[in-house]
């Protein structure tokens, strides 16, 4: 089965080494997202409709909410163990102003490129520190992130076209029936919601509102659902003791074990682990101290 081996998580986002051996079930992140290789045999993501090879030679990039999924599965050559990049757009932007636009769709060109040997390197040194390490200093582990993340931004996206990006960004303005669709998804993530009925109450045919919202955010309505299930179920599993069967219930499962499926199938660990490993980094109250 797959596992969690470490997960970092605070205001960058979250950093995961993950031990691979299930394909995953198309997602999404708001999050700009770069997944590394660091043992383990060559493995496979399909972004953008196509396999991308995850090697030690390359690096997997996926835009924020860019659909992607873990597609490969081969138990006789044993699991890949992958770093993964879940990095908030406004941290980045806290740093440096101009990575703002690593929240714009077409952030990263190419979903695939070459691995720098700095990029290399920085992920070896970060992937060995998190096996070995329960804790990292919240300014080391802030560092090392986006030393690593300038590594791969530098040359493998549109960054330096600032201007452009921004540009883009405003004249794409999602059609404000969808927005209210996405209003009401965030509303009710607790509950069920049925596509006919949500695209009837903001005044769309379903198949005129299934159009309407792949074309303004990429993703289909029920795959975007799911992935503000996935973050309420990640919030709730990092900022509070609540039980899993009450968070289950929270976010709209009938049945803990709909959810521990549901959560394994999106991130490749199960919610007990995914808390039993995680590090939740608080630099205020780290900076008290």
């Amino acid at each position: 089965m797959s596992r969690a081996i470490k997960i970092f998580q605070g205001r960058f986002g979250r950093v995961a080494l993950l031990e691979m051996d299930k394909p995953l079930v198309p997602h999404a992140h708001h999050h700009c997202h770069a997944l590394i290789k660091i043992s383990g045999p060559d493995t496979f993501f399909s972004v953008r409709g196509e396999l991308q090879p995850l090697t030690a030679e390359t690096v997997v990039l996926v835009n924020a909410w860019e659909p992607h999924a873990y597609a490969c599965h081969r138990p006789e050559v044993g699991n890949t163990v992958l770093l993964g990049l879940y990095i908030e757009p406004s941290w980045l932007a806290e740093i440096q102003r101009q990575l703002t636009v690593s929240a714009h769709p077409h952030f990263f060109p190419h979903p695939c490129v070459a691995v720098s040997p700095q990029a290399r390197k920085l992920a070896d040194e970060l992937a060995g520190e998190m096996l070995v390490s329960e804790s990292i200093p919240v300014a080391r582990l802030e560092s090392q992130l986006f030393e690593l993340m300038i590594s791969v931004i530098d040359r493998n996206s549109e960054w330096r076209n600032f201007g452009e990006l921004l540009r883009a960004t405003r004249g794409q303005a999602i059609d404000p029936r969808i927005r209210r669709a996405i209003a009401l998804m965030r509303d009710n993530i607790g509950i069920t919601l049925d596509m006919d009925q949500l695209a009837a109450q903001c005044g769309l045919s379903r198949a005129h509102f299934f159009a309407l919202f792949r074309r303004s955010t990429n993703l289909t309505p029920n795959v975007y659902a799911n992935v503000l299930r996935m973050e309420a179920a990640i919030r709730n599993l990092t900022s509070s003791s609540a039980s899993l069967a009450d968070i289950s219930l929270d976010i709209g499962f009938s049945a803990q074990a709909h959810f521990t499926r549901f959560f394994r199938e999106h991130l490749g660990t199960t919610p007990s682990e995914y808390r039993r490993v995680v590090d939740v980094i608080d630099p205020v109250v780290e900076n008290h101290v």
